[in-house]
């Protein structure tokens, strides 16, 4: 889970309450097909869950993320694999890898032309580029909600969205340009149930605090109450809150140059 500007990461809190984040990622070793002998790269591991899931099925691991608090809950959890703080804008491989995987992570990076270069120099020719982050039209309810209601509250317009949500197209072209051969890229939706009553105030303060950081506590409730209250209706089913996730897929081969 790379770290962005001003974004703190709660670990107890990500892993507690936020084990979807991985668990989605899971279908995604299917696309990857780690295989025994092979040197795979998990870019922006967080605390280590899917790292540990590849290593299972007989690749060597490393998982690097730029939150040094998250890698030292990724050794916590898995002391036998190895982990290492590292931005994956600048990121470098003393030896080329077989495949880079990434879940949950790239949105959070705005400087994506700086990734896909690094990425495609820790490839061997005919490696695999595999990941999953979200695409056009992520959260927008959530995002619109936190909008309206600090403007309705008088607290005046959030700072700009830390993400890079990009298309299909926009996101195709970038490793185009890179030189990959991009064999898969698909964008869905992917509606996310949250844990809990305090589901959505949770994902707010997990991944979104930077649009409480100006308010003091009292006003950061009366954000999150006024949040509920604006969502309820649409994204509170069945006595859970279910967020608008809307996720891109994307293979991508670094072909042998002839």
């Amino acid at each position: 889970m790379e770290n962005s500007p001003n974004q703190a990461w709660n670990t107890d809190l990500y892993q507690s309450s936020h084990s979807f984040v991985w668990q989605y990622g899971e279908s995604l070793l299917d696309l990857l097909s780690p295989k025994s002998g092979e040197r795979i790269l998990d870019l922006g591991c967080g605390t280590g869950q899917l790292t540990n899931a590849i290593a299972k099925r007989g690749a060597t691991t490393l998982g690097t993320d730029a939150d040094a608090d998250m890698i030292a809950q990724a050794q916590k959890n898995f002391p036998e694999l190895q982990f290492e703080v590292a931005d994956a804008r600048y990121f470098v491989m003393p030896d080329a890898v077989d495949a880079v995987f990434s879940n949950a992570v790239l949105h959070w990076i705005q400087e994506q032309d700086w990734v896909a270069e690094r990425i495609w120099q820790a490839l061997k020719p005919g490696g695999r580029f595999v990941a999953e982050f979200g695409g056009k039209g992520c959260i927008q309810s959530i995002l619109d909600a936190i909008h309206i209601v600090r403007s309705n509250l008088g607290y005046g317009q959030t700072t700009a969205a830390p993400w890079y949500f990009p298309s299909v197209g926009e996101y195709a072209t970038l490793l185009e340009q890179q030189g990959f051969e991009v064999s898969l890229a698909t964008l869905f939706d992917r509606p996310t149930p949250l844990e809990g009553e305090t589901g959505l105030a949770n994902w707010i303060f997990m991944f979104a605090g930077r649009f409480l950081g100006d308010l003091t506590m009292d006003q950061q409730a009366a954000v999150i109450k006024a949040a509920e209250d604006w969502l309820r209706p649409s994204m509170y089913q069945n006595g859970r809150w279910i967020a608008d996730y809307r996720r891109l897929r994307v293979v991508a081969i670094k072909h042998q140059t002839i």
